[in-house]
């Protein structure tokens, strides 16, 4: 892949349009019949770093409820004090690994993701002043890394793989393995589309 991935002097735009496709997304890949989902919001952080522009994802810890062990985004629920869904991503990435919410750029949002633990996932782009000590939160995250666009993007670096959830066959999305940890599922999703929408 020759060159690093830039970000798009209209990337506030391109994310007020994919945030409007909301309805589209949420009737998409996965149907979880008519239960009600519950609001959440995660933070794709965009770092810059030795000339190139990365993401920050979490392991979460082996001990929680939802998603343990997995990698993702910063993130949670909505909480009625957040009061929108900006506030939840920025509440929950200072909670979990020390990102000051005056420290990050919001870009915007992209459209909601629908999670197989019953989530609806806003995700919000922000970039985050580099670097900075993180203060992570043991009790939620065992630790927290950053990855290179450019090497997200590139095709070498992921596949798709089938895996049965309550009798449908989905197609679900795996990296290879980044500094011995594994991007799969609704946020190797979220990556890929985010990488979609500053490549267009």
């Amino acid at each position: 892949m020759s060159g690093s991935l830039t970000l798009p002097h209209d990337l506030v735009a391109r994310l007020q349009a994919h945030a409007e496709q909301s309805d589209q997304m949420d009737s998409g890949w996965l149907n979880l019949g008519p239960r009600r989902l519950h609001s959440a919001a995660v933070l794709v952080p965009l770092v810059w770093e030795k000339g190139q522009w990365h993401l920050l994802f979490t392991r979460r810890t082996d001990n929680l409820g939802d998603h343990s062990g997995q990698v993702s985004f910063p993130g949670g629920a909505w909480e009625e004090q957040d009061g929108d869904l900006e506030r939840t991503a920025l509440r929950e990435a200072w909670e979990e690994v020390g990102i000051d919410p005056a420290s990050v750029a919001v870009l915007g949002k992209m459209a909601r993701f629908n999670m197989v633990s019953y989530f609806q996932v806003t995700p919000v782009v922000g970039v985050v002043a580099w670097p900075f000590e993180l203060k992570i939160n043991a009790s939620e995250v065992a630790r927290a890394f950053i990855v290179p666009l450019d090497w997200l993007a590139d095709p070498r670096n992921y596949q798709f793989r089938p895996r049965q959830f309550k009798g449908q066959t989905l197609r679900i999305l795996y990296y290879n393995d980044y500094d011995k940890e594994t991007i799969w599922g609704a946020t190797a999703q979220i990556t890929q589309e985010f990488l979609r929408l500053i490549q267009n």
